[in-house]
């Protein structure tokens, strides 16, 4: 990854003043000072997304790009999502955008930050490492007529670190302190790279909390526990390369999701919102919904209740009603401006 990182900053410099806008003249009203380079939720026209099978929608950067009247571009809407629906870019990009916000979706189910650090189920899942160096920087970099992106209209967010946590938590302390420190490493490295391609607008998702998930239910007590812990302290890390970014950068405008708190506001109370007030089981999943259903609402007799009730599709993934939950709290942060001073 460090060879292809270092050719990748040499063809940065020399396209610097190419991916370099003029800053908007106005500032958005925020919890946090925002910079010239924010334009707030309703300008921004391209947003740049990375992460996994929480995010995913099958985006493929070599076919059909996102127009006007085709926001995400391919595979037609929703995409191949894991959430029986559409899930929170989706709805982001169609129901939460504030303006005609064209979304390239470069994430990939199973992914890990750096697939040398911890290994994803499968040798072909594209890690966010790969979905910043081989398919955004060779795609994107260069403001084409595709995706003619400018600092100042366009939003980069990264939505990972279930898989990362997820196949590397057993390994307990202080093993997973190790690891964590060389992830994030990488992970500072890639931010880095796509601010110095012209990115100034980062959006963070952190963990939620998976250790609640079918999967880890099934497993021990000790074993959600050393789940939850190392949860907490990629959360915590992340929240730290979030604040450094910031001080190393002034004139770059940081977000933070707390897509764990989110997560777990529903988890204990359903009803906490109206879109996700429909769910009737927050702990399991039935069988016969596991991989999909014919229709987002579809009832199979022997689940007992329709698919769209179960917070849990599967073992690890939850259903299209937390997602757009999920979207509209990113949305309304967007709305309200950098939340990392």
């Amino acid at each position: 990854m460090f060879s292809r990182s270092l050719s990748l900053l040499v063809l940065l410099f020399s396209l610097w003043g190419v991916t370099q806008a003029a800053p908007a003249t106005s500032l958005h009203a925020n919890s946090c000072a925002a910079t010239s380079y924010w334009p707030g939720w309703k300008g921004i026209k391209h947003a740049f997304i990375f992460g996994d099978s929480y995010t995913a929608t099958g985006f493929n950067q070599t076919l059909t790009q996102p127009t006007i009247g085709n926001p995400l571009g391919n595979p037609a809407y929703p995409g191949y999502t894991a959430s029986n629906g559409p899930n929170w870019v989706d709805y982001l990009t169609v129901e939460y955008n504030a303006t005609a916000t064209l979304t390239y979706n470069l994430a990939y189910g199973g992914a890990t930050i750096d697939s040398a650090l911890v290994a994803p189920y499968l040798p072909t899942v594209s890690s966010v490492a790969e979905q910043i160096e081989n398919e955004w920087f060779p795609t994107y970099v260069a403001n084409p007529s595709s995706a003619p992106w400018s600092s100042d209209d366009s939003l980069f967010a990264v939505f990972d670190g279930i898989n990362d946590v997820g196949n590397s938590y057993y390994q307990g302390l202080p093993a997973t302190t190790t690891l964590n420190a060389a992830i994030f490493n990488v992970y500072a490295g890639l931010v880095e790279m796509l601010y110095l391609a012209g990115g100034r607008n980062f959006a963070f998702l952190n963990v939620p909390p998976v250790d609640r998930s079918p999967l880890m239910l099934a497993q021990s007590t000790s074993a959600r526990a050393l789940d939850k812990a190392d949860i907490a302290a990629w959360n915590t890390a992340l929240a730290s390369l979030a604040s450094n970014l910031k001080r190393n950068h002034s004139d770059v405008n940081v977000f933070i999701v707390d897509t764990n708190t989110l997560f777990t506001e529903v988890l204990n109370n359903p009803a906490s919102f109206p879109q996700t007030a429909v769910y009737h089981n927050t702990t399991a999943y039935c069988d016969a919904y596991q991989n999909g259903t014919p229709t987002p609402d579809y009832l199979d007799v022997s689940c007992g209740i329709p698919v769209n009730e179960y917070f849990w599709l599967n073992s690890l993934h939850p259903t299209y009603p937390m997602h757009n939950v999920l979207a509209e709290e990113v949305a309304s942060q967007l709305k309200a401006g950098p939340n990392v001073c």
